[in-house]
């Protein structure tokens, strides 16, 4: 029987009908970019979560953050047209349809104001992504859906 590792990371959560359970045990050979790796994965888990369980519509911010992006142009100055449109009466009607309550709305602002900055591939955080570009021995995340070679149905 292994022991538990004396250093660990471990999350987990049960709600309704969401569980996550992620773990990472921490040897001596593990590296700090690693232990951030698993943590940024974490916190994914989590932003992408708190924000659906607020009764906020992602799927809906995360069209118009990428449909009214496309346009700005990128870079710095593409990044300051783009949070301009945080202010339009558009982006105030989207964000008022893509809540339950209206409590919720700065909430969804906020999320929508991230997307828009993700949509101009700038990074406000650590993310896994991020890391495997520095850390090549880090594997990316792979996208939803997606099949290896190995495991796609014939």
């Amino acid at each position: 029987m292994e022991d538990k590792p004396e250093e660990y990371v471990e999350f987990m959560a049960k709600y309704k009908d969401w569980v996550s359970i992620k773990r990472m045990s921490i040897g001596p050979s593990t590296k700090p970019e690693e232990v951030v790796y698993h943590m940024a994965g974490i916190r994914s888990t989590i932003d992408g979560k708190a924000f659906k369980l607020l009764g906020i519509d992602t799927e809906m911010l995360d069209a118009y953050a990428e449909s009214s992006t496309r346009s700005a142009g990128r870079g710095y100055s593409g990044l300051s047209k783009a949070v301009l449109i945080m202010e339009s009466n558009d982006t105030k009607s989207i964000i008022e349809k893509a809540c339950q309550s209206q409590t919720m709305s700065p909430f969804a602002r906020s999320y929508l104001l991230n997307r828009i900055i993700s949509a101009m591939k700038f990074e406000t955080s650590v993310s896994q992504l991020g890391l495997s570009k520095v850390f090549p021995d880090l594997k990316p995340p792979k996208a939803p859906g997606r099949l290896g070679k190995a495991t796609k149905p014939k």
